[in-house]
């Protein structure tokens, strides 16, 4: 039973119960990833593709991060104001993760879960007022605005996908946009910029018109020091493949085809099958298509690539 005599600052609920459940005695990525089942509405297999494993293996993570709180006899009880901070990098990732399963969902029929990227805004407002001297706090409300900000433009009126490049840009929220940039100077202006801020400017150099994809790839290069991750180095070989060129981007990306972590992860094949046909290799392409089509649970991604296949086969 959770316990809320405490001395906190924390008024919102569901804020109060984020804090609460990532307890500093549970390793972050177990933190996280019970926060994110119990209060963030993901899915087990939500959660393991969030985290680039198998559901089974996140299954068992989960429950041995209850056992472990049954067995410690770890209370739920809101932390004061002072236990905040500790706690804050793990808020801040659950909150992250609710919007990326909001914009981008990994299954159904819809590209984008609104009410998934509705909630995590609101819980970066929140946290904006109740920490508002922690850079990373402004970074994550700013990138979840920017990228908020063109939800509107991601499908067209049939439903189908819309790449950046080819996306209506007054249909682009000009209130978020502006909160969001707003937001990522307020974040600059505070200093020690982490990987939120960093990402927040990787979103707000994406708004530029053309793109500058070299500022994207030195923005990831700077991320992945502050946290290296396949994904991050993905994101860079494909910035690398706009800015110089799909063989550049071809030679990023090779050394990612042998990473476990990504071996069932759909992003990989897509952005290889791209810069692929980019190369003018259309059979590597096309296998690399089909690779990513298999691995697609999202409606609305495995049209658009089953399109770009199509294309190939003409």
């Amino acid at each position: 039973m959770l316990n809320q005599d405490s001395d906190s600052s924390l008024e919102d609920d569901r804020l109060r119960l984020i804090f609460t459940c990532c307890h500093p005695a549970l390793e972050p990525p177990a933190r996280v990833a019970l926060t994110l089942r119990a209060l963030g509405g993901l899915t087990t297999g939500e959660i393991a593709r969030a985290f680039l494993v198998a559901e089974p293996a996140m299954g068992k993570r989960i429950v041995r991060a209850k056992r472990k709180i049954a067995d410690a006899h770890i209370p739920y009880r809101v932390p004061e104001d002072e236990d905040l901070p500790e706690r804050l990098r793990g808020v801040l990732r659950v909150v992250y993760l609710i919007f990326n399963e909001g914009y981008a969902a990994t299954e159904g029929e819809r590209l984008v879960r609104d009410e998934l990227c509705a909630e995590a805004i609101r819980l970066g407002d929140l946290l904006c007022v109740l920490m508002p001297d922690e850079p990373e706090v402004w970074g994550l409300s700013a990138l979840m605005l920017l990228h908020d900000a063109r939800r509107g433009a991601r499908v067209d009126s049939g439903g189908g996908f819309v790449s950046l490049d080819a996306q209506d840009r007054s249909l682009w929220n000009a209130e978020e946009l502006a909160a969001g940039r707003e937001r990522l100077e307020r974040a600059v202006r505070l200093g020690r910029p982490g990987e939120y801020v960093v990402q927040a400017a990787v979103a707000a150099a994406e708004l530029q018109d053309p793109i500058d994809w070299a500022q994207i790839a030195e923005l990831y290069g700077a991320l992945a020091v502050l946290n290296p991750s396949p994904v991050i180095e993905l994101n860079r070989a494909v910035a690398i493949g706009f800015s110089s060129g799909p063989e550049a981007g071809l030679a990023a990306l090779e050394p990612l085809l042998g990473e476990s972590a990504l071996e069932r992860y759909q992003p990989l094949y897509a952005a290889h099958a791209d810069l692929l046909r980019r190369s003018g290799d259309a059979r590597g392409a096309v296998s690399a298509y089909e690779q990513a089509i298999s691995l697609t649970a999202n409606e609305v991604e495995r049209e658009e690539l089953e399109r770009r296949l199509r294309e190939l086969s003409k």
